[in-house]
């Protein structure tokens, strides 16, 4: 958390994610490893947006995809942000849910292997289940709230005691799971109004707001909802839109410029 006000009291919002899709990858990135392209793509991404982001953020989906080689490179990864840029905070997107016993596994994974900052995680097997994770005083545990897809409300949106449900767990884990100040949730840009019920529920309690680029999220609607009473507290990710920003040997550069395109979109909407 400290980290992330840090970089808010900078002006930097964008969060870039790293979904290093293999395929995707441009072909000027010559190794003959899967391991060694993601992790040369990834490094040369850090280094030329990390003094733009307020962090990174590293989907385990697109890692594991690639086998161990896939798994190496998420260690690598995460090793080489926090050695070229020390005070941005990685998180590693799993949103992991499970009984207790097992999620200490997850926390062992997460944190004492992979060297995250934080991790998103799925509410769904309560405050009991996740203990693991909110016991991590200095770790970050970013719980999906209303998520960016396009059936979230499926549940949801389910009406309990005549309160939709992704307001109910907003509430919980304002109210109650976040004794240690390590708490944040997950909005997605894709839902304005919910963001700013959420936003209303939490208060300046961080929120991780994906679904901008290439999900089409609104970026100015998504500022007047998301922002706090600071003007901050926001982690807005976006992934596609800049890492694939460009093809050919100046992909870094190309990134570069959609993330700083981006930084300046949200400060001229912050103010």
């Amino acid at each position: 958390m400290e980290m992330l006000k840090a970089r808010w009291e900078q002006g930097k919002s964008v969060c870039v994610g790293l979904d290093s899709e293999l395929g995707k990858i441009p072909a000027e990135v010559k190794y003959p490893s899967k391991l060694d392209r993601i992790r040369a793509f990834n490094r040369a991404i850090i280094e030329h947006t990390s003094d733009l982001v307020c962090a990174y953020k590293v989907n385990l989906a697109f890692y594991v995809a690639q086998g161990i080689e896939g798994i190496l490179a998420l260690y690598h990864t995460v090793s080489e942000a926090n050695a070229i840029a020390p005070e941005v905070p990685i998180i590693l997107d799993a949103k992991y849910a499970d009984i207790g016993n097992t999620n200490v596994g997850y926390v062992e994974q997460a944190f004492g292997y992979l060297h995250a900052d934080a991790v998103t995680l799925n509410p769904y097997f309560g405050k009991e289940a996740l203990e693991p994770f909110l016991a991590q005083k200095d770790k970050g545990c970013i719980i999906v709230c209303r998520s960016s897809n396009v059936g979230a409300g499926e549940f949801q949106n389910l009406l309990v005691g005549g309160v939709p449900l992704y307001r109910v767990v907003a509430l919980n884990v304002a109210c109650a799971w976040n004794e240690n100040g390590n708490c944040a949730v997950v909005v997605g840009a894709t839902y304005p109004d919910e963001l700013r019920a959420v936003r209303k529920i939490v208060g300046d309690m961080p929120i991780l707001v994906p679904g901008i680029g290439a999900q089409g999220g609104d970026l100015e609607a998504t500022v007047a909802a998301g922002k706090d009473s600071r003007g901050q507290g926001m982690i807005i990710a976006a992934s596609r839109s800049i890492i694939f920003a460009g093809g050919g040997q100046n992909f870094a550069e190309a990134a570069r410029r959609e993330t700083q395109r981006l930084h300046d979109a949200i400060n001229r909407y912050r103010s």
